[in-house]
């Protein structure tokens, strides 16, 4: 058996790069709504990288959410170009939440959601949200991107761009409503 290269601290490195290569996989699948399809993502974007696996993962880290994040959304522009190539209707009603501060869902439950047996009803959900709505919601509530960031990147792909802002923060708070809602319905009926 020959002796890892790695010791010690590099060796706990190597143990966060794993889980942060795990994460990318998580939010990939949620993004794309195929487990297979985001482990392909996941897999060629980490080979794709230079990574020491003795150095700190920090730094590579970000490379590889990054690149993940574009690979996602290159395929969701590929399957469904028409869903960014116009920003959703804002909710002429207003929205149950005027401002993000109110959120109906806390982060630390959207976390739970995302990383428990809460999984199902989420992912559920996302598959009735168009490739758009799901890409502005799995960026800011899974990733923690800002309104702009996440506009940003969907623009990258979008054409033409017109993802602002303000339009991602529209349409996470009507996201975010929609869930709770639907979270809502989905323990109403298991309690029948």
């Amino acid at each position: 058996m020959t002796e890892s290269p790695c010791t010690g601290e590099s060796t706990e490195a190597l143990v966060k790069a794993e889980s942060a290569a795990v994460e990318m996989y998580r939010f990939a699948a949620l993004m794309l709504g195929n487990e297979a399809e985001a482990l392909d993502l996941v897999e060629n974007t980490v080979a794709g990288v230079e990574i020491d696996p003795c150095a700190d993962p920090g730094a590579a880290t970000g490379l590889v959410q990054q690149r993940v994040l574009d690979g996602a959304l290159k395929i969701m522009h590929q399957q469904d170009p028409a869903s960014f190539a116009d920003l959703p209707a804002t909710d002429s009603g207003g929205s149950c939440i005027e401002d993000e501060s109110t959120v109906p869902l806390s982060r630390a439950e959207i976390s739970e959601l995302v990383s428990s047996a809460g999984r199902g009803p989420l992912r559920d959900w996302l598959a009735r949200l168009s490739q758009a709505q799901r890409a502005v919601f799995v960026q800011r509530a899974v990733l923690g991107s800002s309104n702009a960031d996440t506009a940003q990147a969907i623009n990258r792909y979008a054409r033409p761009s017109i993802w602002t802002a303000e339009a991602v923060s529209s349409l996470f708070r009507q996201a975010l409503c929609s869930l709770a809602s639907s979270l809502v319905h989905s323990a109403a009926a298991t309690q029948i």
